[in-house]
Parts: C-alpha cells; sequence; structure tokens
C-alpha cells in the first residue's frame, strides 16, 4: 500500500471537504482580513515575494518559512504585531511567488531575509528588528545573527532541528543516495490540488481551517502546453536542493552575533529532547528557551494563539 493512503488525516487531511473552506473561529477571521501590502524586493537577479504589515519606523519584525512554504503561512500571526510593529514575511527564491534560480545556497537565501528587511522597511526605527525563523528558516536566521547580528536586536528559532556534524554524516549515510528530483505533480483541478495538500513531515492538525488557507496559497496555475492539458501545480521548485550545501550551522550558531530565542512544539517529532538540549548548548548562555505545549512541528498552525502569546512574551522582556 502506498504511504500516502495509510492515513487520511495525515496524508489528505483536506479530502473530505471536497474544496469546501473548512469553517474558522472568529478570531482567525478577523486576523486574515487584515491583508497585507503585497510587493517584491530585487535579490541578485530574483524577485522575493515581501508581506508587509503596520507602519514604517516602528520596530520590525522579520518572518521566514520553512521548506517548501511561502510568505503566507504567516497571514495569521504577522497582523497581531502591526499596530505595535512594522512586520514583513518573504518567500525564500524557489518558493511561493518568488522567482526560482537556476541554483540556491544558504548565503543567497541570508542575502534575500537582510535586503528584504532592509526594502520592507525594518531598519528605519530607532530599535533593531528581530528575524523569526520557523523550521529550515530558522536556519538563514541563524546565518544574518552571525554574519550580521549586530545590525539584529534577535534572531528566535523556532522548531528548527540542528544535528552535530557526526548526526548530520550518520543521517546522510541511512538515507543513501538522494534520488533525482521529479517535475513537480500537475493536478487536473484545484480541488484535486487542495485535496493532496499535507504537511511536511506530516502530522495531525486541528486546526484545518488554517492548513485550507495556506494550501490555497500554495498553488499556481498551469497553462496547457505541448499536449499537456495544464491545470494546478505547487509553487516550489522540485529541482532547489540538487546541490544546496547546507554548511555547518554549529559553529554559527556558536558564533551568534545577537541574542538568541528558541522555541520549540512540545509534541514536535524533529525537536526530540536530546535535541533541544543539543541546541540549547550551542546558543549563547541565558537564551530565552520557551516549549509551546501541544504543538508539533508546525507550531504557529498546531498553537497559532500560544505561538503569538509566547513571542509577544520574549519581544517585551528582551533586555
Amino acid at each position: 500500500m502506498d504511504q500516502e493512503t495509510k492515513d487520511p488525516k495525515l496524508y489528505a487531511p483536506l479530502a473530505p471537504f471536497k474544496g469546501v473552506k473548512p469553517l474558522g473561529p472568529e478570531w482567525f477571521t478577523r486576523v486574515i482580513a487584515q491583508e497585507p501590502e503585497r510587493g517584491f524586493t530585487e535579490v541578485k537577479g530574483a524577485k522575493i515575494e515581501t508581506l508587509t504589515w503596520g507602519e514604517r519606523g516602528k520596530p520590525g519584525i522579520l518572518f521566514l518559512h520553512g521548506n517548501g512554504a511561502h510568505a503566507d503561512w504567516w497571514s495569521f500571526i504577522a497582523p497581531f504585531f502591526a499596530a505595535d510593529h512594522r512586520v514583513a514575511a518573504i518567500s525564500w527564491s524557489g518558493m511561493g511567488g518568488s522567482d526560482w534560480r537556476k541554483q540556491y545556497s544558504l548565503d543567497v537565501f541570508a542575502d534575500e531575509a537582510m535586503k528584504s528587511a532592509e526594502a520592507a522597511g525594518l531598519f528605519i526605527g530607532e530599535k533593531k528588528p528581530v528575524f523569526v525563523g520557523h523550521s529550515f528558516g530558522g536556519v538563514p536566521t541563524i546565518v544574518c545573527g552571525a554574519l550580521q547580528g549586530k545590525r539584529l536586536r534577535a534572531a528566535v528559532i523556532v522548531d528548527t532541528p540542528i544535528w552535530s556534524p557526526e548526526e548530520r554524516q550518520a543521517r546522510r549515510e541511512k538515507r543513501g543516495k538522494i534520488p533525482p528530483a521529479r517535475p513537480a505533480r500537475v493536478y487536473p483541478s484545484f480541488e484535486a490540488a487542495i485535496a493532496r495538500f499535507r504537511l511536511a513531515p506530516a502530522q495531525p492538525c486541528e486546526n484545518l481551517f488554517i492548513v485550507d488557507f495556506i494550501a490555497r496559497m500554495s498553488l499556481r496555475k498551469v497553462d496547457a502546453k505541448d499536449g499537456n492539458p495544464g491545470g494546478f501545480s505547487w509553487r516550489f521548485d522540485p529541482h532547489l536542493w540538487r546541490e544546496f550545501q547546507m554548511g555547518d550551522i554549529t559553529k554559527m550558531l556558536t558564533n551568534i552575533d545577537c541574542p538568541v530565542g528558541i522555541m520549540w512544539g512540545g509534541r514536535s517529532k524533529l525537536m526530540s529532547a536530546k535535541l533541544v538540549d543539543y541546541v540549547i548548548s550551542l546558543a549563547p548562555k541565558g537564551s530565552p528557551l520557551l516549549e509551546i505545549p501541544e504543538a508539533d512541528h508546525h507550531v504557529m498552525i498546531d498553537q497559532p494563539l500560544a505561538f503569538v502569546a509566547g513571542l509577544r512574551g520574549l519581544l517585551a522582556g528582551w533586555p
């Protein structure tokens, strides 16, 4: 049996709705109604999708998403901070509405974060901005803190697994050779694509109204061409990781040049207790630590209001 058919709640959570939006609570409807300004920032020949909320000149926050995601993963979180902050979220190149590149690198992603923050006006106010990165997004967040940390007030990494060099090598050996990336699948209809959307890594999620919102913003129209009938496909480059080199993030976190906050989901399968302890050991002593109870890896989807409250607490209590 194909893995995707084992548990529909994990691998096809939106299929039962047949394209109809699940009902969400009042707070969610109110927050997503605060639509961002949408634009692009040119970074090294690629247009980077940039979403902004709030007034220029107020303290800045930049939200950075994980692998295969996009800026709108923060559209139900960012408005909570817009009254007191200038907030921005970007889509990494090769993801969301940003351009695809022939080759990607961690340095390029760090440039995308810094230059997009500058263009969004996050460096205008008296206070330095805070960068918040979820999952893979925490990795370029750490790079920004290591290379240009004096320009940041702080960096917050959210459920970002960082393995030791030995553990990374062991994982590579266990995984073996990575098969070539396949072209992105094209679905015949919007509804068919939505029905196949799932979180990665697969996990249960009670807030399907958020999953549905994200899924709808994750698709692009594919025109009919050369006998292909066209349809809908996901908005990320399947070849992004083909030659990507991660580098030694452990050294960068150890030598980071700004304060660091560490958040993780209490039920996260990526952040085991052992791995949490290892990440904490790399960060500067005294770094604030915050576990979000009853949250899996996708913390802001699983427990959005607790995530907002936790981040607000970090921002208010930071020296």
